[in-house]
């Protein structure tokens, strides 16, 4: 393992048969954690053998060889090199770290590439796809642990496809939406177009439901013998369904792209979307005229008024700033009580119905 780990500071590929790579390779994964754990120590060890220095791993090996045995401790570092010669062989090792991403890096940009094209039509050109998946790899190269057991090009391409997904969710669409809400809407729809060569027809959100895992397996199996035999279904198992029913039609609604006021509508450029939406804010030609007649009448009824029986029903009844105000705020407006403004305001009132100034007034009141 010394020689082998050594010989990895002179070229990386070998002719000669690597017993660790053969050794990490075993069909062992996942079936013995006791296993499992002698690799981690010795994938450690090894790791460890590499980061000695040429001289020292040469002393070491001929020592082992000579007494079949490691030196004692106090002997290992009695014959360590100076701290300087450390110091330099260890930013050697830095910059072989440096190549070997580089290497690995480069390995795999043709992985990338075809992770890219499966994402087409996104709304984002094929280089930008492949640079925001260049960045996923980079970050794969920084994170990957082989001890785990999972070969480097499956570890890659979860990263590569995050990456990718994340610069969708973040460029490709008019309203940003979070990127796990996006991973979740690219597998509704994924279902949803399984479904529909399956069935021949669009899945309602009840039958989506019952393949995106918003129901637990045990849920599911209840409601396909159900359906299948024709019996009703228990009330807490019904509700739990339709709960992930609407959660389907809320993530597909979210999924809906939003239609620009520009867009053109019809064979000519000229007429666009916007000029068919009503604006229901603005008034309409007529109903902006009887307005204006209608205040055209108030203020000529006001006229006959006193100014201050004028200004007492302005801010009673909101005609100044839209706001009707109380007979406190208006009492203290005036510095009286709020008993003199009431009478002031029926008083007021009572000219207002007299007929010779209310007759203008009714055709509005229709």
């Amino acid at each position: 393992m010394l020689t082998e780990a050594q010989a990895l500071h002179e070229q990386w590929e070998t002719d000669t048969p690597s017993y660790m790579r053969a050794y990490l390779e075993s069909e062992l994964w996942g079936k013995g954690k006791l296993w499992e754990g002698l690799v981690h120590h010795a994938y450690g060890i090894f790791l460890a053998f590499y980061l000695l220095p040429r001289p020292y791993a040469d002393w070491l090996l001929k020592h082992i060889q000579k007494k079949g045995r490691l030196p004692a401790l106090r002997t290992l570092y009695r014959n360590l090199p100076e701290e300087k010669a450390l110091e330099q062989f260890l930013s050697e090792v830095a910059q072989r770290a440096d190549e070997a991403s580089h290497a690995l890096v480069r390995a795999n940009l043709r992985l990338v590439v075809s992770v890219a094209k499966k994402y087409l039509g996104r709304g984002i050109p094929l280089l930008d796809l492949i640079q925001e998946g260049n960045l996923g790899l980079l970050r794969a190269v920084k994170k990957f642990d082989p001890r785990l057991g999972y070969k480097f090009s499956t570890y890659a391409t979860w990263w590569i496809r995050q990456s990718i997904n994340r610069s969708i969710a973040e460029q490709a669409r008019t309203i940003r939406i979070p990127v796990h809400l996006f991973e979740t809407i690219s597998r509704i729809l994924r279902i949803q177009r399984r479904l529909t060569q399956e069935l021949g027809r669009e899945p309602t959100t009840e039958e989506l439901a019952l393949e995106v895992g918003y129901l637990s397996a045990a849920d599911v199996q209840t409601i396909l013998r159900s359906r299948a035999e024709g019996t009703p279904l228990p009330p807490a198992v019904r509700r739990r369904w339709e709960h992930a029913a609407e959660k389907v039609e809320q993530v597909l609604h979210s999924a809906e792209e939003p239609i620009s006021l520009e867009r053109p509508i019809g064979d000519e450029d000229s007429n666009q979307l916007a000029d068919f939406i009503e604006d229901a804010e603005t008034p309409e030609p007529m109903d902006a005229a009887v307005r204006q007649m209608l205040r055209e009448q108030v203020q000529h009824a006001l006229a006959a008024l006193s100014e201050r029986e004028r200004q007492v029903l302005e801010l009673r009844f909101g005609l100044i700033d839209g706001k009707d105000h109380t007979l406190e705020e208006v009492s203290r407006y005036f510095n009286v009580t709020r008993e003199r403004i009431r009478q002031i305001e029926a008083k007021a009132l009572r000219k207002l119905r007299h007929p010779t100034r209310s007759r203008h007034l009714r055709d509005y009141l229709l």
